[in-house]
């Protein structure tokens, strides 16, 4: 019957948003994603989001420009409804000048700050915004004050810049632009020796999930996100 190739990955889709978080992520297969991946945007609303340690609220903050998220008002970071423990996400962004923003994953939402635990792919404007003068491990594609990227630069302020994070348990890869541009294991010699120098030596629930969502982080400036899609790497 023709109805059963339809059927098949539309059934998919909802086993791998089962598989990853319990309810499915907004967009489904109904949003454009790479194959194999589910949107996690849909490129219309907020539906699938909620603003940190506020599940069930209005969203305040953000809006959808263009088929972006855009943070355009003061509101706190913007957390998937969906957990995720291994995966690969990917997604486009672009920061006004000046700008200052991240991806966190493997959010753990709690009565502290959103980065007292989760891990920051940073998002910024390399040229103008002062935190690059902070140290490599600010730039745009860092893992935040650990790991500097090495390889590409982040296109100037008000273009698209394409990032990929691929997490399996310990392990570890930031993209920017089609180049990896930091690999680390979390809880190595590497690791704990620059943990120890840092200010998230002081956090000790800091990394500690394997499993979390994902958030897109207001910093107070504008800063907009689309095509944002991933799939679970689980066994």
């Amino acid at each position: 019957m023709p109805t059963i190739p339809v059927l098949r990955p539309i059934c998919a889709a909802l086993v791998m948003c089962v598989l990853a978080s319990g309810a499915a992520p907004a967009g489904g297969r109904d949003a454009a994603a790479p194959e194999g991946f589910i949107a996690l945007f849909d490129g219309r609303s907020t539906q699938g989001w909620h603003l940190y340690g506020r599940r069930g609220q209005p969203v305040a903050g953000w809006s959808v420009r263009d088929g972006a998220l855009l943070r355009s008002g003061a509101g706190g970071d913007l957390v998937s409804d969906a957990r995720f423990g291994d995966f690969e996400l990917r997604l486009e962004w672009k920061i006004a000048p000046g700008g200052n923003s991240g991806v966190f994953y493997r959010v753990r939402e709690d009565d502290a700050p959103i980065y007292h635990s989760a891990l920051e792919y940073q998002v910024l404007d390399d040229r103008r915004h002062p935190d690059a003068r902070n140290g490599a491990d600010r730039l745009a594609g860092a893992l935040y004050g650990l790991y500097p990227p090495a390889g590409a630069a982040a296109r100037p302020a008000g273009q698209w810049n394409a990032a990929r994070i691929v997490a399996r348990g310990d392990r570890v890869e930031h993209w920017l632009n089609g180049v990896r541009v930091a690999a680390f294991e979390i809880g190595s010699q590497d690791w704990n020796a620059r943990l120890a120098r840092s200010k998230f030596k002081d956090w000790p629930g800091f990394a500690g999930a394997r499993r979390g969502a994902i958030a897109l982080q207001d910093h107070g400036d504008e800063v907009a996100y689309r095509n944002i899609a991933i799939r679970a790497l689980d066994r």
